[in-house]
């Protein structure tokens, strides 16, 4: 009879390599690997990174063609017989509780051996000095122990569990704005083509005109020209026969026909007017209404599969006194005088800084702030969680709620973990501030020049605000959602 050890091992070599279980109805691919019908067919389901690119074995990466693999019968008839050696085998260690010496019935433990002992065992010399407890009574620590390693393992498990939900609920938000970006494309591109052949219509129309203007002008240009040459073979002839008389024929008349021949001037025609030219030069102008398009059709596009505009304006109630607002709280300028606004636990009392109304538990939105710093002068622009500290020192970093960078006269900086001083091309007066809630993404980028300035990574659990911080004599900033 097969031993448990045996049956362990020829049960290990007909497990399936994607699930690790026993083989259910196996199948057999290219490679010669096999597999659990179902598991094979959910790997399958997986998206591949390259559609174009045949599914490749989950054992050794050989590619197969999707329909080919079969029904492996031999396999089957063997994991089915396995399955009744294991269940003889299980009947089996029933029978272990019996000590293989003696016969006897195994009643003890011995705690130095990790040995199960019979009485006859126990009474041994070489287990007298060894401290040797019931089976019952010396499972019981170890059951402890187990329990406390299933529960640390629960909370690992439910720990992952919750990681791989957040990040499955992520990736739908993501496959949901790919989709809309999509739609987006689509919607954008459809109204493109309608204006190009609109455009397209208008200007070949135009060059048609032009085309049959030219001709026009070609064939007056052509009598013109065939005339004058008309009237001077004419007159050449006129001349070549009066040369030809005699001295007194020729003389008749000679001063009144070179006079005719003296005064006559030929009309130079132009093959081309000055406005005719002027039209030809001028048709790239025409074309300035489809660039200007193009131009707008390329914003738009990019703006729509970015961010949403967000319409924010600054919040009086958190403003620090030394910051003074627009009345349609959409500008804010540093002053060393301090307002008379009345304290409250949503006011900065220490860091001149400000936040927006509203805030947001989720999408993707973006603003613009345009800054202007007097020497020396600064200014903060980021967001912060909901709990941020208004009183006393305000610590700018991500561990505090805060994911911001700073212009300073001169550079920018990163507020992370530790400021870091940042490279850029020029010196953003505009800034595009963009939030994704979702994906954990705060970017900020030069809104001229569209250069990338910094990004953030974070989970946010909770509300966030557009946060803004000024200081500086004269430094001043203003809101804008475009």
């Amino acid at each position: 009879m097969a031993s448990a050890a045996s049956v362990t091992s020829l049960a290990d070599e007909v497990n399936c390599p994607i699930c690790q279980g026993t083989l259910r109805e196996p199948v057999t691919i290219d490679c010669g690997h096999n597999f659990c019908r179902i598991c094979l067919t959910r790997y399958l389901e997986i998206p591949s990174p390259d559609p174009e690119e045949p599914p490749t074995c989950p054992l050794c990466k050989e590619p197969f063609r999707p329909g080919s693999f079969r029904p492996n019968w031999q396999l089957a008839s063997v994991v089915e017989n396995i399955e009744r050696l294991k269940l003889v085998s299980r009947l089996d260690i029933e029978e272990e509780d019996i000590c293989p010496e003696h016969g006897e019935k195994v009643y003890f433990f011995c705690e130095d051996d990790e040995m199960q002992l019979c009485v006859v065992c126990r009474e041994a010399w070489e287990h007298r000095a060894h401290t040797v407890r019931f089976l019952e009574d010396a499972a019981g620590p170890y059951r402890e122990q187990i329990q406390k390693c299933l529960e640390c393992l629960r909370k690992e498990r439910e720990e992952i569990q919750g990681v791989q939900s957040r990040e499955n609920r992520r990736i739908q938000v993501l496959l949901t704005q790919v989709a809309t970006k999509k739609q987006k494309v689509i919607s954008e591109f459809a109204h493109l083509s309608q204006f190009l052949e609109e455009q397209q219509s208008i200007l070949l129309a135009q060059l048609e005109r032009l085309d049959g203007d030219i001709l026009k002008h070609r064939d007056e240009f052509d009598v013109l020209v065939t005339g004058e040459i008309c009237r001077f073979s004419t007159l050449i002839e006129e001349l070549e026969e009066k040369k030809e008389r005699p001295a007194r024929e020729l003389l008749m008349d000679i001063r009144s026909t070179l006079i005719r021949c003296e005064t006559r001037r030929c009309r130079k025609p132009e093959a081309v007017s000055p406005e005719l030219g002027q039209r030809i030069r001028d048709f790239p102008q025409q074309a300035l209404p489809l660039r200007k398009e193009m131009k707008t059709f390329l914003e738009k596009l990019c703006f729509e599969l970015d961010y949403e505009p967000a319409h924010i304006s600054l919040d009086p109630w958190t403003s620090h006194p030394k910051l003074l607002l627009s009345e349609d709280h959409q500008q804010a300028r540093f002053s060393y005088k301090w307002q008379k606004s009345p304290d409250s636990p949503q006011r900065f009392d220490r860091a001149t800084c400000v936040l927006a109304h509203g805030g947001f538990t989720g999408g993707r939105h973006t603003w613009v702030v345009s800054v202007d710093l007097a020497p020396g002068g600064s200014c903060t622009l980021g967001v912060v969680s909901k709990d941020i500290r208004r009183k006393g020192e305000l610590r700018l970093r991500p561990e505090e709620g805060v994911w911001a960078v700073r212009l300073a006269w001169g550079f920018v900086s990163a507020l992370g973990s530790f400021p870091t001083r940042l490279a850029l091309e020029e010196q953003p007066q505009q800034v595009r501030v963009s939030v994704d809630y979702e994906v954990g993404w705060v970017t900020f980028a030069n809104a001229v020049t569209q250069e990338p300035i910094y990004t953030f990574t974070a989970s946010f659990t909770q509300k966030i605000f557009p946060f803004f911080g000024l200081w500086g004599r004269g430094s001043k900033f203003s809101l804008s959602s475009l």
